[in-house]
């Protein structure tokens, strides 16, 4: 089923608000202000979240997707996520674009595009190529303004700060 005919215009604004206050928490922790969340399709429940945790815990691997991945696999007791939607605020890189190829997960919602790493629109389209053995139905830009504009938030505050320290050198 596509994703369209599952989630109304309004679902898919409240699902990515509750993505972006992943984001937000990521923020104040000082992680890069990405949230996934993970929803049941037939009951419209969230399963599971997720947001950066990379700093955190110093592994390469902890995206917000893979976060919410893991999660979902564990509540569901499979690594097929066949009836579930993924929503995220940045578009998947590609570690996560193989993560939800692997998954079988067949919605992915994403806010901002990503056009140094995004693999499902920017740089490659890892859910729609053909030669894989799953592929995914992509809605992209929901509420793009505020997923992208938390990002450039967080890394102008950075920049701010490396200049200001640079500066008192």
């Amino acid at each position: 089923m596509k994703t369209n005919e599952i989630f109304t215009p309004d679902e898919l604004k409240k699902y990515m608000n509750e993505a972006l206050q992943l984001a937000n928490f990521a923020k104040e922790t000082r992680e890069v202000p990405i949230g996934a969340l993970i929803v049941d399709n037939e009951t419209k429940e969230v399963i599971a979240t997720g947001y950066n945790r990379r700093e955190e815990l110093q592994d390469a691997i902890f995206h917000a997707e893979m976060e919410a991945i893991r999660q979902a696999c564990q509540v569901k007791g499979s690594w097929r996520l066949e009836d579930t939607s993924l929503f995220v605020t940045l578009e998947p890189c590609p570690m996560c674009a193989g993560a939800i190829i692997n998954s079988r997960i067949p919605n992915v919602i994403y806010g901002a595009k990503d056009p140094k790493a995004g693999s499902v629109d920017s740089i490659n389209h890892l859910l729609n190529e053909e030669r894989y053995n799953h592929q995914a139905d992509v809605i992209s830009d929901v509420m793009a303004d505020e997923c992208g504009g938390i990002l450039q938030e967080f890394f102008s505050e950075i920049r701010q700060k490396n200049k200001a320290k640079d500066g008192n050198s």
